[in-house]
């Protein structure tokens, strides 16, 4: 028994030197750098890395508002609906054990994010399970939302899981968004479009912008407040994010709860709106991953949270739970490790987390195609 002891003792000792090796910023302070040589990094290689993310930046249009409606511009009825910002340029910062290694451009400034966002959504999911307001994902969204939206023969089958995984093939109408007309296939017009079956929830993952903010506004009326709010307290506040993130919804979604009224937010910038956020917030919140859902000490969001989130799903085996994963499939990064997941957003917007290598990386305005190469010019360095 005295054995055991001492052995339990060493182990403990030695899971918390391993958890303070990460370093976390304070609030309101300068991050703290250390050179690529400190941590036997080939200085020179990923140079290269970062003068490639310089060079490549987002074709599109720096006005968001041109670059949203020629990227959606085959979509029937889209229009911006909500808050777009013109961007700035290429930025990001690569991160090491929690020091920069690596950074360029304005890693302060406050852009658009688009799509990373739905990372953070699926994040208000996992608190909402970790406190019990969701008993499990794969319980039905009806039994919590009895307002109609989840009604009829289809989508009474849709879980929790079938909307966090983009598989659920909701079908309807919300903020004036209608699901078939959100990214329809290459193929047809608006009839035809308008006839299609719905998928079965579960079986076919479609990007679709319509059913994420159907998630939103279902979390929002599980959680009785406003995203943004539960964001903030239970999220950005504690990892000392600054005071300069929003996160906004369409002009028109508001919703009434308990008396009260509340804009439901959007999981993207597809029509506007999502997460307006800095480099460094984002890394922030990559760190809080890269440490299992740990800030420092505090357990902010469960790891079995995290496992579920980066689990393969059935459908995709390159998504989880809005975030993307590196593992075998058509969106695979040759020659990285099938551990590294990721939230990407319109216009080269990424947070990528290595824990294998112990790294995030924040990238903004790189060319989306661009992203493997820029990782494998990363992964040289190491």
């Amino acid at each position: 028994m005295k054995l055991y002891t001492i052995t339990l003792v060493g182990l403990l000792g030695f899971l918390n030197l391993q958890a303070q090796d990460y370093y976390f910023p304070e609030r309101n302070t300068e991050w703290e750098v250390k050179s690529p040589k400190d941590f036997k990094i080939k200085a020179a290689a990923l140079q290269k890395a970062v003068d490639f993310a310089s060079a490549n930046e987002y074709s599109g249009s720096r006005d968001l508002r041109i670059a949203i409606v020629k990227g959606f511009e085959k979509e029937p009825f889209h229009k911006i609906l909500g808050p777009t910002k013109k961007r700035g340029g290429p930025a990001g910062m690569i991160l090491k054990n929690g020091y920069v290694i690596a950074q360029w451009g304005d890693t302060k400034r406050v852009d658009m994010t688009f799509s990373v966002t739905k990372s953070f959504l699926s994040t208000m999911a996992g608190l909402a399970e970790d406190e019990g307001l969701i008993s499990d994902t794969k319980s039905l969204v009806g039994d919590y939302i009895w307002d109609g939206t989840f009604d009829g023969a289809h989508n009474s089958k849709i879980t929790w899981e079938h909307l966090l995984q983009q598989n659920s093939a909701w079908s309807g109408e919300l903020w004036g968004g209608k699901d078939w007309a959100d990214r329809p296939p290459s193929e047809g017009g608006i009839d035809d479009w308008k006839l299609i079956t719905p998928n079965e929830p579960g079986k076919v993952m479609e990007y679709n912008d319509v059913r994420v903010n159907v998630l939103a506004y279902s979390l929002t009326h599980v959680w009785r407040k406003p995203m943004p709010l539960v964001l903030k307290e239970r999220i950005m506040d504690k990892i000392g994010a600054s005071s300069t993130w929003r996160w906004f919804g369409y002009d028109d979604a508001w919703t009434e709860i308990d008396g009260l009224q509340m804009k439901s937010v959007t999981g993207g910038g597809h029509s506007g709106a999502g997460i307006f956020i800095s480099a460094e917030d984002m890394a922030r919140f990559g760190m809080l991953f890269l440490n299992n859902g740990k800030w420092k000490h505090d357990q902010l969001i469960s790891e079995n949270w995290i496992n579920k989130a980066t689990t393969p799903s059935t459908p995709n085996a390159n998504y989880g739970y809005m975030w993307w994963l590196n593992k075998k499939g058509a969106r695979h990064w040759d020659g990285l490790s099938e551990n590294i997941y990721y939230a990407a957003g319109f216009g080269g917007n990424f947070i990528i987390i290595d824990k294998e290598n112990d790294i995030v990386v924040v990238t903004r305005w790189l060319e989306p195609s661009k992203v493997g190469e820029f990782m494998t010019k990363v992964n040289t360095a190491f």
